[in-house]
């Protein structure tokens, strides 16, 4: 545990390497702390931060930065934001997918770094499915959504069925399955499994994955990024065009954006994921602070700004509460 006065160190080294990019040495510590602490004193506590791996110095440099395990116990135990000191812009309430076109912009403009938001997940409910025999174990899925949307799939199935089989099955699975979520499909399927006839249940049981499937495939495309260009004038990646690279690679790879953002999903509140600290996040240069956003008080989507680990914590967190409540305010209003 750290005393109140490595606390202290911690937090203004942290800010004031925030504030200026350069590494924080011990009298600049001291002047910011406004703690009455000899340069000795400050270095023993700087070497003792050090060795929790909190800090670290770079190269021969004289003065400290922060880890990703410093910057985790800084916005974890240090930081504190303010609603009120930033007036909320506006946000009108239109079409979802102007609203979030809208959304990412404005985050991206408020941060200067990269917004990107979810477009509101879409309820994975099927109208109607159908099989249809190609040849022997190879049979093509046929999923109609309740908007008029057709995927197909082609399964290899581990027995051969005849096509009145196939006819049969989708009859039976359309008439006590239509409307209701893959979820809840899957649900029902895990009791009813043993009543069902060993065709229609390692048909059903198909067609649950390829529908779970088809609605993965369609999510990758629900990602809205806005301002990637904001990441060309932060000198953090400007100096090093490899980070740079890696940074534009995540946002081509949108797949791996819902995959951050998923996780974002499943917590209350702003949260704040710390590039290297996990595979969340597998960038060290990176850091994300996401929220979700809701519609009549169901959370539907997650939105966020992506930049340099090295940001102002404090106002982004800001940032994004704010946005997701005007988003959500928008898309209930206009419902």
């Amino acid at each position: 545990m750290l005393d109140d006065r490595a606390k202290l160190l911690l937090k203004t080294l942290v800010e004031r390497y925030i504030a200026d990019g350069q590494p924080v040495g011990s009298r600049t510590l001291s002047r910011s702390a406004g703690l009455d602490l000899s340069p000795a004193t400050i270095r023993n506590v700087m070497s003792d931060l050090e060795a929790l791996g909190l800090i670290a110095s770079p190269h021969t440099s004289a003065g400290r930065v922060p880890t990703t395990r410093g910057y985790r116990l800084f916005v974890d135990t240090m930081l504190t934001a303010q609603r009120e000191q930033m007036s909320a812009p506006s946000l009108a309430a239109d079409q979802p997918q102007k609203v979030i076109a809208n959304a990412a912009h404005l985050l991206s403009n408020l941060s200067q770094f990269v917004g990107v938001v979810m477009a509101p997940r879409r309820a994975s409910v099927f109208k109607q499915i159908e099989f249809l025999r190609l040849s022997e174990r190879r049979l093509l899925v046929i999923i109609v959504s309740p908007d008029g949307d057709v995927q197909n799939r082609v399964i290899f199935p581990e027995s051969d069925y005849s096509q009145s089989q196939l006819v049969e099955a989708s009859n039976y699975i359309n008439a006590h399955f239509a409307g209701l979520t893959i979820e809840q499909v899957r649900d029902r399927l895990q009791s009813e499994v043993e009543k069902l006839r060993g065709e229609i249940a390692a048909l059903m049981q198909a067609a649950v994955q390829v529908s779970s499937e088809v609605l993965t495939d369609a999510k990758a495309d629900d990602v809205v990024i806005s301002g990637e260009r904001n990441l060309l004038s932060v000198t953090d990646f400007s100096s090093d065009m490899g980070q740079l690279r890696r940074a534009f690679d995540l946002f081509e790879e949108k797949a791996q954006l819902m995959r951050l953002l998923d996780v974002s999903s499943k917590a209350e509140g702003v949260r704040i994921f710390i590039g290297g600290e996990s595979q969340v996040v597998p960038f060290e240069e990176l850091s994300i602070v996401s929220a979700n956003y809701e519609v009549d008080g169901q959370v539907v989507g997650t939105l966020g700004v992506i930049g340099p680990t090295r940001m102002p914590y404090d106002r982004m967190i800001q940032i994004v509460d704010i946005t997701s409540r005007l988003v959500s305010n928008a898309l209930s209003y206009r419902k």
